[in-house]
């Protein structure tokens, strides 16, 4: 019925066609250094939440700016991450567009445009990341506040780098089963397993939430590190102060990167390394509103969701946790 509704808006307001995609490039919204990098896609079929009307979703207009990485390269368990953005963006046009906490119709207040995925071509590792930190990049410096969805956690590398030119004193809050700070894995240093060890080696704060799974180095590094603050799934739980505690340990510019095996399995049975014992909804959402209400949150990632045949429970929790943290920035940015 949701989707029927969408669609009944279509004679008012006609998705992208060639015709109009070509005058919307003649007002110059699709020109200059974006026209090769940036393609805003269309209708029910393509762009997040279904949107129809060309004005909450052209580019030129949008405050959130949705772009896919799907990078699969160091899965180690469970194939399929580089299906999930796509996943996503097609459960979205099943989320409602009115937010029953926040009592708005978000995209109405905060226009978002869809971008084509970013093409990896041949690129793996090190080029892979260059190229995610560059297309980032150019939408910063374009103003837009970027969401991301990606395939393999690897990914979260290269948006991190790009935020961090651009923003000053950055905490990364990563809700995560695994900790991801290994050395390397599988003699890869750009694995998966190793991206918040290549964040660390940037200097930047990390606040890890929900980790309950990793290898005794990682545990050891947490325990000398003082950038590196981590609460496990096993002490959340017997501390109704963890998420001001956490809060507090943030600075005040904040990238928020989300694993979706940092929530319990009974909620996210489509990743690629399920652990017992996750985060569960309302707990989730009251750690990123908190965030969002208390620091400058300055972009976000979900990453590695693998889809399942038969059920499309994961894609659409987070597709509507998307949403409802895009609120979360429409209500409570500084």
């Amino acid at each position: 019925m949701h989707l029927a509704r969408k669609r009944q808006q279509a004679g008012a307001a006609a998705s992208f066609t060639a015709k109009s995609l070509a005058e919307y490039r003649d007002k110059n919204y699709l020109c200059g250094k974006f026209e090769l990098n940036i393609m805003i896609v269309s209708g029910t079929e393509e762009n997040f939440l279904g949107i129809e009307e060309a004005e909450l979703y052209a580019y030129e207009n949008a405050r959130f700016v949705i772009q896919s990485a799907p990078y699969e390269h160091t899965s180690s368990y469970l194939e399929g991450s580089k299906h999930g953005p796509a996943a996503i963006i097609n459960a979205s046009h099943y989320v409602e567009f009115y937010d029953e906490e926040l009592d708005q119709e978000t995209l109405r207040i905060a226009p978002v445009a869809t971008l084509k995925p970013i093409d990896f071509g041949n690129k793996v590792d090190a080029d892979a990341i260059a190229l995610i930190e560059e297309e980032t990049g150019k939408l910063l410096d374009d103003g837009k506040f970027v969401v991301s969805f990606g395939a393999e956690h690897t990914v979260t590398y290269g948006f991190v780098k790009a935020f961090a030119r651009k923003f000053d004193q950055l905490t990364v809050l990563q809700i995560d089963a695994h900790s991801d700070l290994r050395e390397s894995y599988h003699n890869n240093p750009y694995s998966h397993a190793s991206v918040m060890a290549r964040v660390k080696d940037m200097g930047i704060n990390l606040c890890q939430a929900g980790i309950r799974a990793q290898c005794i180095e990682e545990a050891e590094e947490i325990k000398r590190n003082p950038k590196i603050h981590t609460y496990y799934a096993h002490q959340i739980r017997n501390n109704s102060n963890w998420i001001r505690e956490i809060v507090d340990d943030m600075t005040e510019n904040v990238y928020i990167t989300i694993d979706a095996d940092g929530f319990d399995p009974s909620i996210m049975p489509a990743v690629g390394t399920a652990e017992p014992n996750g985060l569960f909804w309302n707990e989730t959402l009251d750690l990123l509103r908190e965030t969002c209400k208390h620091r400058n949150v300055v972009g976000f990632d979900i990453v590695e969701c693998a889809p399942m045949e038969g059920t499309i429970l994961s894609e659409y929790t987070l597709a509507k946790l998307a949403y409802r943290i895009m609120g979360y920035i429409t209500a409570f940015s500084k």
